[in-house]
């Protein structure tokens, strides 16, 4: 059970800690840079025929809006001549040109994360707060039933997340990675590249993590009697 732990922890901290290495690596400002995040993103919106997406900053993190059809990315990302600002505007545009085509991984994520959210909210508070209190209440019958739903919720994650890395890694190497090449100097091209990289495997590891998860809940649910 410790291994378990351990390998969780491992998975949680090191992957964000290499994101972030990447990202701030390739966030200097480069003054040969012909435009800002900004003028890239509308610039590619507007000869992708996107003219009603929309990008504009965010606190909450980079992501596509599909309700919203807007682009969202942190607050500095637009103004930046950086190839993690472009790479990552970039990526997220991918998605927006994505919904535009009305690319079915991305239509089936979107109702899968609809129709079971309640049951993935139940789960993940069971999981984080709950499992301590159910545990000390020695109630058999109460433990399995909170287990098995929150079994339920990692088995809907880890489905989730399979369909993201199609979703994700669709977004920035057929659609970002394409429009880099055309657009931005030959001299970047790799080190965009691995921006791209360095986003698509914290899914990868996502996906890891909620197989360990899943194996963990298993591990105690079949030690029940």
């Amino acid at each position: 059970m410790i291994l378990y732990f351990i390998i969780f922890l491992l998975l949680s901290v090191f992957p964000m800690l290499w994101l972030n290495y990447v990202f701030n690596k390739n966030d200097k400002i480069l003054i040969n840079m012909p435009f800002n995040g900004q003028e890239f993103g509308n610039l590619i919106l507007e000869e992708k025929g996107l003219n009603n997406v929309l990008i504009e900053e965010t606190s909450v993190g980079d992501h596509y809006d599909l309700n919203e059809k807007k682009v969202k990315v942190l607050n500095d990302r637009l103004k930046k001549k950086s190839l993690t600002s472009i790479s990552i505007i970039c990526h997220e545009i991918g998605h927006a040109i994505q919904h535009q085509e009305n690319y079915k991984p991305l239509k089936n994520r979107t109702i899968i994360v609809k129709s079971t959210a309640w049951i993935t909210q139940i789960g993940n508070s069971i999981l984080l707060i709950g499992i301590p209190f159910i545990f000390a209440t020695g109630a058999t019958s109460l433990i399995k039933t909170s287990l098995i739903i929150v079994l339920i919720s990692l088995i809907i994650g880890v489905f989730i997340h399979i369909i993201t890395l199609d979703v994700e890694f669709d977004a920035s190497f057929n659609r970002a990675m394409p429009i880099i090449k055309e657009k931005v100097p030959k001299e970047y091209h790799n080190a965009c590249r691995s921006v791209l990289l360095a986003a698509a495997f914290t899914y990868v590891v996502g996906t890891i993590r909620n197989f360990i998860s899943l194996r963990y809940i298993w591990l105690l649910l079949s030690r029940i009697r």
